[in-house]
Parts: structure tokens; sequence; C-alpha cells
């Protein structure tokens, strides 16, 4: 089984959010910045990864995303503030 991560983009700290999941988090957030990774991320340059989650497997981070999406705004926000508090984009320390 091949493992998944969620993760939450934005165009700058404490903007708009996005919150996905994915099986390869660094091909994924390369599409995001590309402007191909949705339309959403694409409307609102959604191109900074602010928080990744890592699971063993990909129901576990689809279960999660699921999850993270119904929660309130402020709850993301204590989330990223919470694995990242000054908002870097994360990207820059994926391995590729």
């Amino acid at each position: 089984m091949k493992g998944g991560s969620v993760y939450i983009m934005t165009n700058k700290p404490h903007g708009v959010l996005y919150t996905g999941v994915t099986a390869d988090l660094a091909a994924r957030v390369f599409q995001h910045r590309q402007g191909l990774g949705s339309k959403f991320c694409k409307k609102y340059n959604l191109i900074h990864l602010v928080l990744a989650e890592p699971y063993p497997t990909i129901e576990q981070a689809i279960a999660r995303e699921k999850a993270v999406k119904e929660w309130p705004r402020l709850w993301k926000l204590q989330l990223i503030h919470a694995a990242n508090p000054e908002w870097l984009d994360l990207y820059e320390f994926l391995n590729r």
C-alpha cells in the first residue's frame, strides 16, 4: 500500500486556504504552483504549501482530508500555526 499526504495551500499568511490529499506531495504541489493543480488554487494563486501531514495509507489520508475540510477556518489556522508558525512555504523543503 502506498501512503498519502493531506496538505494545505495558501496565497499568503492567513489568506485563502485549500485542503487537498495526494499520494505524491511534491508532484501535486508542483502542479498547483504551475496553475495546473485545481481551478480553485489557480483562481486564488494558492502556491504556498503551509501544512503537510503524511499518512501510512492513502485511505487514512483521504479520511483526514475529509475531516479537515469540514473544520471551521479557525481550526485550520490553528493547525497551521501549531505546525508552521512562521507560515513558511514548505515546498522548498520537500525532497524531490
